[in-house]
């Protein structure tokens, strides 16, 4: 099933190179190929669990790369039926 995962990476330890640590997680979410939205504080991935997973594991290994500590958190919707970002916004 489809679910919904908010993404909001906070890097400590390099203040200079911060949003680029940023602008390549953002990189590598548009590169997944995964449906996704980019707000001013997380992004909203949507997709099969196994590649949302995946996503997640590559931005963190990614991150840690260029910083000496990351906060990441997550947030999951997930139900017994797909989930779609339109669902939750048609309203507005």
């Amino acid at each position: 099933m489809q679910i919904n995962v908010a993404l909001q990476l906070l890097p400590f330890g390099n203040d200079k190179e911060k949003y680029t640590i940023i602008d390549n997680a953002i990189s590598l979410i548009q590169k997944s190929g995964l449906k996704y939205k980019v707000c001013p504080f997380e992004t909203v991935v949507e997709g099969q669990p196994k590649d949302v997973y995946a996503l997640i594991e590559l931005i963190r290994e990614e991150s840690l790369k260029n910083c000496t500590d990351l906060l990441l958190n997550v947030k999951f919707h997930a139900a017994n039926r797909d989930l779609s970002f339109e669902e939750k916004l048609e309203k507005y």
